[in-house]
């Protein structure tokens, strides 16, 4: 028996993990997928087959239908922003500027921030900062909270996850950008190239690998995105922020139509999926040629 432990322990480290996995995720996901099928109300155990009925209704929900709508929009300035705006403030994170490490540091605070607490901060800032500021300036556009309209909850909600969701993409650019070899930027100096030359030719190959893994998180964070839209907008005015993960929480939770709300879920599962191998797929088609 020893002599068998001795020999076999190490499988301990791996089965414990894909144990709790099949558990607590594998096995409920399943569940959700059997329950998309059903009218289960989530009260009682009672529940009717109904098939493909409810993904039938979600072809002609407009809730849904609005909803996919802003989802994509949010997960799109979400990549962009994060990619974008990950690069340029790490590339002057890494340059030769007075106080980097301080920088460097308040860059990052947002990350170590709960999403919940930065929402209802912004959310303050919004209802009664801004209108403030506003009422004394004389601005009449701002007097009124950017909450209380479709277009101004849309932009608050972009702009207060972008604000947070920026931070950790810096870091990994910024560690990307230094490892990259000092002696091949100075060679290509040396050769002409300028800073642009450098950033295109030298740099973003480099970085692909760091593109690949932002894109993917910047995708789950706007595809899956719940707790700060729900602390900041509830999904309002006219369920204009209303993502995929906070229809799927009213729908279960305040119309008690868990049957529908697996169907939601078990699609935002598959687009997650489908767009996740695609993007993976070209990540390695560039990483191969480069």
């Amino acid at each position: 028996m020893q002599k068998f432990i001795s020999k076999y322990w190490g499988w301990l480290f791996l089965i414990v993990p894909l144990v709790l996995q099949l558990i607590f995720f594998y096995a409920p996901l399943i569940q959700g997928a059997f329950y998309s099928f059903t009218d289960w109300t989530g009260l009682t155990y009672n529940f009717h087959m109904v098939g493909f009925n409810n993904y039938k209704i979600l072809a002609s929900d407009p809730r849904f239908l609005k909803s996919i709508g802003f989802t994509l929009i949010l997960t799109l300035c979400m990549i962009v922003g994060e990619i974008a705006l990950g690069i340029w403030i790490a590339r002057i994170l890494n340059s030769k500027i007075k106080g980097q490490t301080f920088f460097r540091a308040w860059f990052f605070f947002p990350a170590v921030l709960s999403g919940v607490t930065v929402s209802l901060i912004f959310k303050q800032v919004f209802n009664y900062g801004l209108p403030g500021i506003g009422n004394f300036l004389g601005i009449k556009w701002l007097q009124t909270s950017l909450l209380g309209t479709p277009a101004g909850a849309i932009f608050s909600v972009i702009f207060v996850m972008l604000w947070q969701g920026v931070a950790m993409p810096i870091v990994i650019f910024l560690a990307g950008l230094q490892s990259i070899p000092d002696e091949i930027k100075e060679a290509a100096r040396i050769d002409g190239a300028n800073d642009n030359t450098i950033f295109w030719k030298i740099e973003l190959p480099y970085l692909l690998p760091s593109i690949s893994m932002v894109f993917i998180m910047a995708l789950k964070g706007g595809l899956t995105a719940f707790d700060q839209i729900f602390a900041l907008t509830s999904g309002g005015p006219s369920n204009a922020t209303t993502s995929l993960g906070l229809l799927v929480y009213n729908y279960a939770f305040n119309n008690n139509s868990y049957g529908y709300a697996n169907a939601i879920a078990l699609v935002l599962f598959i687009l997650i999926g489908i767009i996740s191998l695609i993007q993976l797929r070209i990540s390695s088609h560039f990483e191969i040629d480069q």
